[in-house]
């Protein structure tokens, strides 16, 4: 749950989704409430959204910007995993510069060419030092990001090309804010229940889910 004057930012991405084909907005009726309790939180909570229709990727550039400036940890939930160039390179950087990186992905997926596409980057990504996990009781649906208990991210953002390049997303930003704690204790909790993805196994008893990944590879910015 988000207060304050944070929601306001949420109100407003609503509004300009509901009155996309309006010529005029009638924002201010709904803009215009003062947060009814005193702000004690520390830190900063910043809701953001990512549109189709412009060259602006906020969604990826936050993300890699947490990668980029992590010093101890990255931690990642997500049930896709379809990265361009930039965010695999990204997240191998920062593996190899001695970042922990750990992703937990679903153990059941709902979408099997999908998960196929996300094992073909498995090697490369553990090659490089980052850790995978995926959750045994099955899928997992969440979107987060967290760093070097400092700063996260969560929202609707998933790593793949639909949701960095062609949807309509939101996230909410947040730094230093004492719920940090909270998000990395759930991500440790998950992971608890996982089974460690090993580059020697990948593809074991999975040779027909390999040849699909590999064939979908050349159109995964189309999925």
């Amino acid at each position: 749950m988000l207060q304050g004057e944070a929601v306001k930012s949420f109100n407003l991405m609503l509004l300009q989704m509901w009155y996309i084909d309006e010529k005029e907005l009638p924002f201010a009726p709904f803009l215009c409430d003062k947060p009814e309790n005193e702000i004690t939180e520390k830190g900063y909570v910043i809701p953001y959204g990512d549109s189709p229709l412009d060259d602006e990727k906020v969604g990826e550039r936050v993300y890699i910007d947490i990668i980029n400036r992590a010093r101890k940890y990255v931690h990642i939930m997500t049930p896709y995993l379809i990265l361009d160039n930039e965010m695999e390179n990204a997240l191998k950087y920062a593996a190899k510069r001695g970042v922990e990186v750990e992703l937990i992905l679903p153990g059941i997926p709902d979408k099997a060419v999908a998960y196929s596409l996300a094992r073909t980057l498995y090697a490369s990504l553990l090659h490089a030092g980052v850790r995978i996990f995926e959750y045994v009781p099955g899928f997992v649906h969440a979107k987060v990001f967290v760093a070097d208990d400092k700063e996260a991210v969560v929202g609707t953002i998933n790593l793949d090309y639909r949701s960095l390049c062609h949807h309509f997303e939101c996230a909410t930003y947040m730094y230093d804010v004492n719920c940090v704690a909270d998000i990395e204790a759930d991500f440790r909790s998950t992971r608890e229940k996982y089974r460690s993805v090993q580059e020697d196994a990948i593809w074991k008893g999975h040779r027909l889910m390999k040849y699909t990944g590999v064939v979908v590879k050349a159109i995964a910015p189309l999925l």
